[in-house]
């Protein structure tokens, strides 16, 4: 599908999966934003050549592309990447929220500083975006945001000692999905979320992986990005070129907030003992996230 005319912006797309969302965008005819701070691993430090050579390579290519290095957590930050793109490129039509950071520090040694480096990547960078590329999406033909979730969030099968503040900031990239997704629905802007697996420096990752790489999530990302998703809320997993979308879903023949259509339990020991029929509410398609 041709991305030709539409401008999107990619933050974290100097390397990994940012960059392989963006060299497809541009070779599929989109103006490319590349928005990467330069951190490392860990989300410190900064280096804004990341972002300049990432852009000049697509440049060199004959594509059309800028760079920005500003650190997202700003708002000022954010609202001077989508006025550059504005200015540049005269609108603003798909936001693919990537940057991240992957960092480990168990919950009895948990720092102010550490959470807030996860919260402000995953929270107040997406958060100022959309705020600030609004207006621009509201009169664009296709707008989109794309967020990053992950199933080390999700999915207690997943989970990691240490990485309590990795997956609270992007469990909280799906409430913003589905927070905006609403908001958005009357100007049509369709908003969903990607939740990756590809072999990045972020798995330490030197070299050329032989699976899980990065291109093959790529064409859900695309997908999501484009004309033909009508859809919004979705997660789409992706890994190994294989995808599966899923969402939370309400129970049938629920009347919120005041009846639920489930179990009735008067005290702590209705509940426990009821315990084996409220797990069930996931077998008539409860509010969980299946695999």
């Amino acid at each position: 599908m041709s991305f030709q005319g539409k401008t999107a912006i990619i933050t974290g797309g100097g390397r990994g999966l940012g960059w392989a969302y963006a060299v497809a965008l541009a070779r599929a005819g989109a103006n490319v934003v590349i928005s990467d701070s330069g951190a490392d691993r860990d989300g410190s430090g900064a280096d804004t050549a990341i972002a300049d050579h990432a852009a000049a390579a697509l440049t060199q290519e004959g594509h059309r592309a800028i760079a920005h290095g500003g650190a997202l957590e700003e708002k000022v930050e954010c609202q001077a990447l989508v006025e550059r793109t504005l200015a540049t490129f005269g609108g603003l039509d798909i936001v693919i929220h990537n940057a991240g950071w992957v960092g480990y520090q168990r919950i009895e040694d948990a720092e102010a500083e550490f959470l807030a480096r996860s919260l402000s990547v995953n929270v107040w960078a997406p958060s100022w975006l959309a705020k600030y590329a609004w207006p621009a999406l509201k009169v664009s033909r296709a707008p989109r945001i794309v967020l990053t979730t992950s199933d080390r969030a999700m999915y207690l099968r997943y989970g990691q000692k240490g990485l309590g503040a990795y997956a609270a900031g992007k469990m909280a990239q799906v409430g913003l999905m589905n927070a905006l997704a609403f908001e958005g629905a009357e100007h049509g802007i369709r908003v969903n979320a990607v939740s990756p697996v590809a072999r990045t420096r972020m798995w330490g990752e030197t070299g050329e992986p032989s699976d899980l790489k990065p291109e093959w999530v790529t064409p859900g990302v695309l997908y999501l990005a484009s004309e033909r998703c009508q859809e919004s809320g979705y997660i789409l997993r992706a890994s190994n070129g294989q995808f599966s979308a899923t969402r939370f879903e309400e129970n049938a023949g629920v009347d919120y907030p005041r009846d639920l259509n489930r179990v009735n339990a008067a005290s702590l020991d209705e509940v426990a003992c009821c315990w084996a029929q409220i797990k069930q509410s996931h077998a008539t398609g409860g509010a969980h996230v299946p695999g």
